[in-house]
């Protein structure tokens, strides 16, 4: 799965998928409680959780351990990561409301999707970036660091550093 080869769901990661909504039910029940008790919660659950980084919740995501937040990283409330394999997020980046980030992804093949196959490919966000509220990151997207991603935007492709996307699909856009 994280080497983004073709799999098929099993028990095993069922039971996985069952601990991240165990640990989610917990997490989105901390609303209220100070940062550091809701920091503490992500570092039970994420891969790495860097100093001040911030979830609002509620937060939604298929593992966990497969995220990777930088020092700073902050996201608003009703994101959803589907985490199939690794995403990563830079240092200081700034997450809106509702983006989804997907990893997950499915073959074209009718056969092949027929036998209950899947894979993933990976997210790699920058440092220093800002991604709008309701944004859409489709799998295996880089974005390069101090990148603007437009509320709405669904991104398809590689977003180069210090670039502006905006729309369905994301194209650059002058600042």
């Amino acid at each position: 799965m994280l080497a983004g080869e073709l799999y098929r769901p099993d028990a095993e990661l069922g039971a996985e998928q069952a601990a991240a909504k165990a640990w989610m039910a917990r997490y989105n029940a901390s609303l209220t409680a100070p940062l550091a008790e809701r920091h503490a919660l992500l570092c039970e659950r994420l891969g790495h959780v860097g100093r001040d980084a911030v979830i609002r919740p509620p937060f939604f995501c298929d593992y966990g351990y497969n995220i990777r937040l930088g020092d700073g990283v902050f996201l608003n409330f009703n994101c959803v990561i589907l985490d199939v394999v690794e995403v990563t997020i830079g240092d200081r980046t700034q997450i809106g409301p509702a983006v989804q980030i997907y990893t997950a992804d499915h073959p074209r093949d009718t056969e092949t999707r027929r036998a209950g196959l899947e894979f993933g490919r990976p997210i790699r966000i920058g440092s220093d970036v800002w991604i709008g509220g309701g944004a859409i990151l489709l799998p295996g997207v880089t974005v390069g660091d101090g990148a603007v991603i437009g509320a709405g935007s669904v991104v398809t492709r590689d977003v180069p550093a210090g670039v502006t996307v905006a729309g369905n699909p994301a194209r650059p856009r002058s600042r």
